[in-house]
């Protein structure tokens, strides 16, 4: 899309505008994965238009023992950890205090899935386009971690979807999924908030609803 189209009213009209430029999906076998929390009310708009099944990808920074707040990697959902061995290598970690880190975050991930998911079956994805989500792109590592793991997952083709990014991340998500759709990108993002004029905290209990809602909905998913 071309010219400014922002700042969105909310997530929910983030979500109707993004499903707008992704109808043609509609035909495809497609599952609609979204980065919780913010993600999620986007991401349901698409399925809901596409009507395709939605589902969540969560994901945890590993910090440096010490130092959390510096991320020496991720894990996402699957346990799948995303190293970045340049703090790695610069800082001397061993392979036994990372993998001792990541253990501890794949914990936490599997039980904020199972928080969010309930006894809903994960979608498989082998084969599959998958759209994966979010409200908007500052500097991408979460959605880096995230493009990984489902790759590891078999998703033929990943497509990314947010409102709005930076055009550094832009360019990143390009070189990790088959299709960026960015209706925002700009070297002026301080914050993906500042692109909306509604931008309250999603609870946990919204996005457990937002999924409830978009299974009841899509019940012929037979994959």
């Amino acid at each position: 899309m071309t010219g400014p189209i922002g700042p969105f009213r909310n997530r929910q009209e983030a979500g109707q505008r993004l499903a707008e430029e992704l109808a043609g999906y509609g035909e495809e076998d497609v599952v609609v994965i979204a980065l919780p929390r913010g993600g999620v009310p986007v991401a349901f708009e698409i399925a809901k238009e596409l009507q395709a099944p939605l589902d969540v990808v969560v994901v945890r920074k590993v910090g440096v023992p010490g130092h959390e707040e510096l991320a020496m990697g991720a894990v996402a959902s699957g346990g799948v950890l995303v190293r970045n061995d340049d703090i790695i290598s610069a800082l001397g970690i061993g392979d036994d205090v990372v993998e001792a880190s990541a253990e501890a975050k794949r914990r936490e991930v599997s039980a904020r899935e199972r928080a969010f998911r309930g006894d809903r079956e994960t979608p498989e994805l082998a084969g599959r386009t998958v759209i994966v989500v979010d409200d908007g792109i500052a500097t991408g590592s979460t959605m880096r971690a995230s493009l990984r793991a489902l790759r590891q997952s078999g998703a033929e083709r990943l497509v990314v979807a947010v409102p709005v990014a930076s055009e550094t991340a832009c360019r990143e998500m390009r070189e990790l999924a088959d299709e960026v759709l960015c209706l925002i990108a700009t070297d002026q993002l301080i914050a993906v908030g500042q692109w909306y004029l509604n931008f309250d905290q999603v609870s946990s209990e919204e996005v457990v609803e937002l999924l409830d809602a978009a299974s009841s909905v899509h019940v012929g998913d037979e994959q």
